[in-house]
């Protein structure tokens, strides 16, 4: 889902997001403090899962393609069974907090409620859901660049840090994605005749 754009003039918003191809969404994420080991190969095999997936799905206006009937129904039959799946795993697991957020491969800002009793240059572990159709998560690891008080909140900027080369490319494939759809979306409310 895309996020309103929130521009916040910061330091940290132009180290990680000048010249970066960037995205803003709304999707469930959280950042943990704490330094630990994240398994990288579950997060790229998710992304590249996604991409698959997507691809067949036809999410992207620009990609879509005819189905038959007969796919239709398949796909159709396929979204309910995970979205049950996706509801039973939520009732077993911590949930996310939906949250709105700006991304590009060098991190992400998060724009939360309250301010995270932490210090610039502390390490944790972001875990952000994907997709908002998709009801797994990847975990990312981060550093705390910067936060401020917002005007809706709490601004708080986290640096990727140490991702492997196979993750950061399904990273950048899928944030191209997300963009694309939502310059897409975009231009179809544009050209859509306003009621």
């Amino acid at each position: 889902m895309a996020a309103p754009v929130v521009l916040v003039e910061h330091p940290a918003e132009h180290t990680l997001f000048d010249g970066a191809l960037t995205c803003d969404v709304v999707l469930p994420a959280r950042f943990t403090l704490g330094a630990r080991p994240v398994m990288q190969a579950p997060a790229e095999a998710l992304l590249q899962g996604l991409a698959v997936a997507e691809d067949v799905r036809g999410d992207d206006p620009d990609d879509r393609k005819e189905a038959t009937p007969s796919q239709q129904r398949i796909e159709a039959k396929l979204d309910l069974v995970l979205s049950l799946l996706g509801r039973l795993a939520r009732r077993h697991d911590d949930l996310l907090p939906v949250t709105a957020l700006r991304w590009s491969h060098r991190g992400l800002r998060l724009d939360i409620a309250a301010p995270l009793e932490a210090a610039d240059g502390s390490d944790g572990v972001v875990t952000l859901q994907p997709a908002a159709w998709l009801s797994d998560h990847i975990e990312l690891p981060a550093r705390v660049l910067a936060q401020v008080e917002g005007t809706h909140g709490h601004h708080l900027w986290l640096q990727f840090e140490g991702l492997n080369g196979g993750l950061a490319e399904a990273m950048d494939r899928h944030l191209f994605r997300l963009h694309r759809r939502q310059v897409a979306e975009a231009r179809q409310s544009q050209l859509s005749p306003r009621r």
